[in-house]
Formats: C-alpha cells, sequence, structure tokens
C-alpha cells in the first residue's frame, strides 16, 4: 500500500512555480524546490516523477493563473482598443507594482526561452505556443477594433504589439521603469490603430 500523500499539490506547484519564475529552471536546485514547498524531495518525486515534472506542472499552472487570465481581458473586451489597452496598462501595473527582489519579474515562459527552452523541444513548443496565442488574441482585438482593416496590416501590427509586450516583459527582469515605458508605446500604438 502506498503511502498517503500530505502535502497541497497546488500549493507546492505554485510554491515551486514562483522559485522557477525567480531563478530559472536549471538553476533551482532540489534543496531550493524543498525549501520552498515544504515538502521533502522522496515526497516531490512520488508526486512529480523528477524535478521536470514539477517544473511542468509550475507551466501549465502558471498558463492557467497569469496567463490566460491577462488573455481573457483582450477576449473579453467588447472594444478592441479598450481591451488592449488593458492588457497592457494590466501588465504595466504589476511590473510597476513589484519590488525589485520578487520573484515574479518578467514572465516564467519567457525568462525560461532564454535558458532551458534553447535547447528542449517540448519547452521550445510551450513558450512558442504561448507567443501564437497571444498574437492571435492581439490580432482578435485589433479586428474588433478596426473590421475593415486589411488582414496583413492586422497581422503586422499584432506581431509588433506581442514583440512589444514580449520585450516588455523580459526586460522587467533587469529594468521595471522601461518595462512600463515599452508598454506605454504599446498602448500609444493602439491609440493610433
Amino acid at each position: 500500500m502506498g503511502r498517503t500523500q500530505e502535502f497541497d499539490t497546488v500549493q507546492a506547484v505554485q510554491s515551486a512555480r514562483d522559485v522557477f519564475w525567480d531563478r530559472g529552471y536549471e538553476a533551482t536546485s532540489l534543496a531550493d524546490l524543498e525549501a520552498a514547498t515544504g515538502v521533502g524531495r522522496s515526497s516531490l518525486y512520488h508526486a512529480f516523477d523528477n524535478k521536470r515534472g514539477l517544473f511542468d506542472a509550475a507551466v501549465q499552472d502558471y498558463l492557467d493563473t497569469v496567463i490566460r487570465p491577462r488573455l481573457r481581458v483582450l477576449a473579453a473586451a467588447e472594444n478592441g482598443r479598450e481591451g488592449l489597452t488593458a492588457y497592457f496598462g494590466g501588465i504595466a501595473a504589476v511590473i510597476a507594482s513589484l519590488p525589485a527582489d520578487s520573484p515574479r519579474r518578467g514572465c516564467l515562459l519567457l525568462n525560461s526561452a532564454a535558458g532551458l527552452a534553447g535547447h528542449d523541444e517540448a519547452l521550445r513548443l510551450v513558450v512558442d505556443d504561448y507567443r501564437l496565442e497571444l498574437t492571435n488574441a492581439v490580432a482578435d482585438a485589433l479586428r474588433l477594433a478596426r473590421p475593415e482593416a486589411d488582414p496583413a496590416d492586422v497581422a503586422a501590427e499584432a506581431r509588433l504589439l506581442t514583440s512589444l509586450s514580449v520585450s516588455a516583459l523580459l526586460l522587467a527582469r533587469v529594468n521595471g521603469e522601461e518595462a512600463v515605458a515599452i508598454l506605454g508605446i504599446a498602448v500609444d500604438q493602439v491609440a493610433r490603430w
């Protein structure tokens, strides 16, 4: 008979998520994960098989609890410009509110893209799917703002706005003020659309 799990899986995943978000996959040790989750190594292995299993669960949690709620702002907007402004303004407000030592600076997926995803095909696909999901949500909002716009113009504008979002989220790790300024440029770009 197996042992009964004695910890909250969701809480453990979210605690591990914040460590991975702060330090990256490669720089996070099992001791870091034990300390953050309060769960012993053998219990973590029993629940997630290995460090990568816990990381994959943390990435899925990040998509479900951070990314998709942000993207819903775009999908729920009745006015595309208002949705885009709320999306970029919301990210800017989060970045501006975080202390410099917050583990939640930037974006877990984009932070990972600079490390592990560069040589891990499964994670590369997750990061690229996120980019595509963001680009499509931005394009949908742009079409809502200007239904008559040429599809090529919508695609180009969506790429530009996605690029501004991505660069701001990457820069947020080291310079929150500049990241907020870039998101302000995105809001200005939306107003001109």
